[in-house]
């Protein structure tokens, strides 16, 4: 997915080549180009650009370019606040981004799902989203999406109320962001400016002003150096509402009015609410007739919008109630004054209640009716303190939500702790050192005996054995096809160097899997490959194994290990006298089922693996061993 930081001249450049390429194919390339820009600094002039690109790709299908178009068209519909079709774009997205896309592009189109969840409330599967993409990522780690998933991560914790979490994820990622220096590209920056928006969010709500300034500033600073002017209201908006609460007017009208002026956004709540604060500023300098027409402009702009504007109707009218009290008209005064005090208490809104009282005490005893002015103080009182009541609850809650997110999180990091250990734990009883010592004697012996040939060849698969079991010792994941080539030189070893040439052994792979594309846990089969060998086959003096992988369904692919050896009961027996292998279930197959029910994230106990005694059915006698492995398909998919 290309998101690379074009030049404007390069733009220009390319929009003049659309222009005159009529090649279908030569114009879809431009168009996703041209896309990879529009997406995040004019979504209006993306949206025309991907009708042409939709319709073409129809007639001309290019599976890159069709990716790109889902992602973009989901990009823009969320940030011209259609949540829904931005949704409906990620679905399609990711069926195509799972059947035919590569790790980072999962990861990528998980990382960007996640956001339009998080604009629609929709918190579970935005959690669920980023679950996957950070399994991808631990597994396949990019630095540049991890930054984004970190970043994700603090606005689920800011949604949650969990500010301090949020500010130390939100950091972690401008920081890890910021390091690329001059390889930051478009879609960093815009990540930069949602990074600085949410710090300034909760800098406001923990009523630190000057922090949360510096913060919308940093993010307007961001948005104007890169041309991003589809949020950019809010942004002045929000630099806007802090300089009010620090009570510099001037600056806080001056972006006031920026964020009226500013057309790329399309949300008209922005400018509605900045002209209303314009009012009000107007109303602090004493310019009462300004003051009210601009209270008029916005409550014809709030008209039509949602339920959330009662509060800002009764702001208004308290405002428009001092404006009218300052100009001495107290009959207008005290009827606006009343219509906010209706407003309020239909909205909830026990601040509001409390400042319109509070103003309302005020406006009569001017009018020297200290009765009244008296009767609206209590009022104040009442309503302060039920605000109070509902702020220290909202507190109590937000605690309550944070003690979960906090307690969900270091279950999270225990659990995959646990996982690392038992990793490493696995990986150390990958290569038993009976194994070790039977291959490494048997080299030896071809070079005392000078079968130079057959010494190199024997040590080369065992170098290549060795290799591979270490490097796999770093991933959680590899390609089926890796995994198999993994068994395959093992099992080599074992029939050419332990056996030699005793054991016969045969890997069967259903035809509907695709190896190349199918990702497995590392090294998940092998325990139970080095069983059969340890317990059905080391004392016989031939066998055979079989390795079968199967669809068990569209999450699950059924490996079965299957060996004709003397049998669980007598190996049992066997190794009772045997000290050296008493313990070796226990260190590699039931460490193997462990990872299995991490992977399956199972609360419950469950089986996932099946040993199965194979007998003749009319003597009784073993057959061998058969076992049934429930693998859990990863979402991987490597080109």
């Amino acid at each position: 997915m290309t998101d690379l930081l074009p030049q404007i001249d390069d733009i220009r450049s390319l929009e003049n080549k659309l222009q005159q390429q009529k090649a279908p194919h030569q114009r879809l390339i431009l168009l996703d180009r041209l896309l990879a820009y529009y997406t995040y600094t004019n979504p209006q002039r993306a949206k025309t650009y991907l009708a042409e690109q939709g319709a073409l790709i129809k007639s001309y299908p290019n599976p890159d370019v069709e990716l790109n178009f889902h992602l973009y068209s989901a990009l823009v519909e969320n940030q011209l606040y259609n949540y829904g079709s931005s949704h409906d774009h990620f679905t399609q997205l990711l069926d195509l981004v799972e059947e035919c896309g590569d790790v980072k592009q999962q990861a990528e189109v998980y990382i960007d799902f996640a956001g339009t969840c998080i604009n629609m409330q929709n918190m579970d599967q935005a959690l669920s989203y980023l679950d996957k993409a950070g399994k991808l990522l631990r597994a396949f780690p990019d630095e540049r999406l991890r930054a984004r998933h970190t970043a994700r991560e603090g606005f689920v914790q800011l949604h949650f109320a969990n500010y301090s979490r949020a500010i130390e994820l939100l950091i972690e990622s401008d920081k890890k962001i910021t390091e690329f220096g001059s390889y930051i590209n478009l879609k960093d920056y815009h990540f930069l400016i949602l990074i600085h928006t949410g710090l300034g969010t909760i800098y406001e709500r923990n009523d630190d002003q000057e922090k949360s300034v510096e913060a919308y500033l940093k993010a307007v600073e961001i948005a104007e150096a890169t041309e991003m002017r589809s949020r950019l209201s809010w942004n002045y908006l929000n630099v806007g509402n802090g300089f009010m609460a620090l009570n510099k007017l001037e600056s806080a009208e001056y972006y006031f009015q920026k964020a009226i002026e500013t057309h790329e956004d399309v949300n008209p709540y922005a400018k509605a609410s900045a002209t209303a604060n314009v009012g009000y500023c107007k109303l602090k300098n004493k310019d009462y007739e300004s003051a009210l027409k601009l209270f008029k402009k916005a409550e014809s702009q709030f008209k039509g919008m949602a339920a959330e504007s009662l509060e800002n109707f009764a702001l208004i009218e308290s405002w428009r109630g001092l404006a009218y009290g300052a100009l001495g008209k107290a009959g207008q005064a005290e009827k606006h004054f009343s219509k906010a005090l209706i407003l309020a208490d239909e909205a909830n809104d026990f601040k509001r209640l409390s400042s319109i009282y509070k103003d309302m005490a005020g406006f009569f005893a001017l009018l020297g009716q200290y009765e009244k002015a008296y009767e609206h103080l209590l009022e104040h009182s009442k309503n302060a303190e039920l605000y109070q009541q509902d702020v220290n609850e909202r507190k109590r809650m937000e605690l309550e939500v944070k003690y979960e997110a906090e307690k969900q999180h270091k279950e999270a990091e225990l659990l995959r702790l646990q996982a690392a250990k038992l990793q490493l734990k696995a990986l150390r009883a990958q290569m038993n050192p009976h194994f070790l010592f039977n291959a490494l004697n048997s080299i030896q012996n071809y070079i005392t005996s000078n079968e130079v040939t057959n010494a190199a060849k024997y040590l080369a698969r065992f170098a290549k054995l060795m290799r591979q079991s270490l490097e796999y010792s770093d991933l959680e994941v590899v390609s089926l096809e890796k995994e198999i080539a993994f068994l395959s030189d093992y099992l080599y070893i074992n029939e050419k160097l332990r056996f030699e040439d005793r054991l016969s052994y045969k890997i069967i792979v259903d035809d509907e899997i695709e190896e190349d594309i199918t990702g497995v846990p590392t090294m998940i089969v092998q325990p139970y490959v080095e069983n059969a060998i340890e317990h059905g086959l080391r004392n016989k003096e031939s066998g055979n194994i079989r390795v079968d992988f199967s669809l068990y369904n569209e999450d699950t692919i059924l490996c079965v290990v299957e060996d004709d050896g003397i049998g669980r009961d007598k190996a049992r027996q066997m190794h009772l006298n045997d000290g050296r292998y008493k313990n070796h279930r226990s260190r590699g197959t039931a460490i193997t089922e462990q990872r299995l029910q991490l992977l399956y994230n199972s609360r419950e106990k469950k089986v996932y693996v099946h040993t199965i005694d194979l007998r003749d059915e009319e003597t009784g006698e073993a057959l061998g061993t058969r076992v049934e492995i429930k693998i859990p398909i990863i979402d991987v998919h490597t080109r």
